[in-house]
């Protein structure tokens, strides 16, 4: 018996669409992330990663979908080829098996590498599209978490507890770390 064939789907974006990325290609189970690229939290990879077996096929809309970036993007694939699963790439029409000759991880170094490239450019002209909004005054920047009262909130949280447990206070305002930090420095500068 031959191995089944598995989709893998990633959206950056809650909103976005999945249904286009392996739009009328056959497959008997599909797994869906609905998470950045940059985020190393993809539940459904890890299950898939978890799910598939010796002669299975795994198919992704493209590289960037499946990885963050080049190294990442050639441990997953490591890590699915050494089960003896093979990894198909639409976009790029590539595919990868545990067979592989020295030829094919040179090709997945490559298009990895241009499709990490693709991802710099993107992010750089948007930061440029971001500075001329700006500038005409059309650029807002992303809208606040919380209001200036639940920032004040937080703020005390914090400062008045000795060691406070960042991570919890973060999960209660529905914030991240990342987040809780940046209003807590921005606070006691602007106080």
């Amino acid at each position: 018996m031959s191995g089944q064939k598995v989709g893998y789907i990633r959206v950056s974006h809650y909103d976005q669409q999945t249904h286009r990325q392996l739009d009328g290609i056959l497959l008997d189970k599909i797994f869906i992330d609905k998470a950045s690229g940059k985020d190393v939290n993809r539940p459904q990879l890890t299950v898939l990663l978890d799910f598939v077996r010796e002669e299975d096929t795994v198919v992704v809309h493209s590289m960037d979908r499946l990885a963050r970036n080049l190294d990442d993007l050639r441990n997953i694939v490591q890590t699915l080829t050494k089960k003896g699963v093979c990894v198909e790439f639409v976009k790029e029409s590539l595919k990868f098996t545990c067979e592989n000759s020295p030829i094919a991880t040179l090709m997945l170094s490559v298009m990895g590498s241009f499709a990490e490239f693709e991802r710099a450019l993107i992010r750089e002209r948007q930061r440029e599209g971001i500075v001329l909004a700006q500038k005409r005054g059309v650029y807002k920047g992303r809208k606040k978490s919380l209001n200036d009262d639940q920032i004040k909130e937080l703020v005390m949280s914090v400062q008045s507890n000795p060691s406070p447990n960042k991570s919890k206070i973060a999960k209660e305002f529905g914030i991240s770390r990342e987040t809780l930090y940046k209003y807590v420095n921005s606070f006691s500068i602007n106080a």
